[in-house]
């Protein structure tokens, strides 16, 4: 399988609301951990490769290099089909520690957001659920509130939610409109959101996974791995590549946001919205749990 010719629109679309992305998307998190040079690069030929959608935060920073200031320096001025989604919830302070914002602070992340991508409007941004909501900064409803209160002012155009259990989408949904959820989930991993992945599909929400392609902690059983690696020697392909075809495969509605700084393995990931595996390929993967 060449990947040369591949883009992202192999994969299909989505709407975010009434934005249009195409399913295989780039995660920005991995970004500011190689040289500056190769990320932009990275930025730049995956526009190049029809990515119109990239998952960033402003909590992506390493003492170098952030993932935000990257996108804009690469990227700017922008295309008028990228979307830019972004996440609040958690933050970090300039000595690169992290915490948990009250439903007061997030209008200062999301204004952080905008200032970092020079941006007068964020397209979508996810609320991530943690530790935040046992530590007394207050219920979902409060910070889920707020965003949506930022979103009537115009500061952000959709939201979404991360990081969730299935009663936490029909509580924000109470609030405001849902247009994505963003959670780890992959083959093999966390596989307790297949039904959360269902409810999402029947409610047109974009199903997001984060770490799709399952790196050795998530590795799995032998024989999932050796199902993986059959399917991809028959393809031509890698195993990550399976992982990821096999997520897009879960849905229509499901996007894939794989990161890298890599450019080779970038081109790889994208050709991997072109792959189509069969019934009998996927039913090989499947029910090995």
């Amino acid at each position: 399988m060449t990947t040369e010719t591949i883009t992202a629109a192999a994969a299909g679309t989505w709407q975010l609301g009434d934005l249009t992305v195409n399913r295989m998307s780039f995660g920005a998190m991995r970004l500011p951990m190689t040289d500056r040079d190769s990320a932009l690069a990275v930025l730049r030929r995956a526009v190049d490769l029809g990515v119109n959608h990239i998952d960033t935060a402003a909590f992506y920073f390493t003492d170098l290099l952030s993932a935000n200031e990257l996108i804009n320096t690469a990227l700017r001025p922008y295309p008028e089909d990228l979307v830019i989604t972004t996440k609040v919830g958690p933050g970090r302070d300039p000595s690169g520690e992290f915490y948990s914002a009250r439903p007061d602070q997030l209008r200062g992340q999301v204004e952080e957001n905008l200032r970092q991508l020079g941006r007068d409007h964020l397209d979508v941004v996810n609320f991530r659920l943690g530790k935040e909501l046992d530590r007394g900064t207050g219920p979902l409803a409060d910070h889920f509130g707020a965003l949506a209160e930022l979103r009537q002012a115009g500061l952000i155009r959709h939201l979404g939610i991360s990081n969730i259990e299935p009663g936490h989408l029909a509580e924000a949904q109470a609030i405001a409109p849902v247009v994505c959820v963003q959670n780890q989930y992959g083959l093999g991993v966390r596989r307790e959101d297949d039904e959360l992945l269902r409810l999402c599909g029947e409610q047109q929400i974009a199903f997001v996974p984060f770490f799709a392609v399952a790196h050795t902690q998530f590795a799995g059983t032998e024989a999932r791995e050796d199902a993986v690696a059959t399917v991809a020697k028959a393809h031509g392909v890698t195993p990550a590549q399976i992982r990821l075809a096999w997520t897009l495969h879960q849905g229509t509605h499901v996007l894939a946001i794989p990161g890298t700084g890599n450019p080779a393995h970038l081109e790889e990931n994208i050709a991997a919205g072109g792959l189509r595996l069969t019934p009998e390929e996927l039913a090989q993967l499947d029910p090995i749990q």
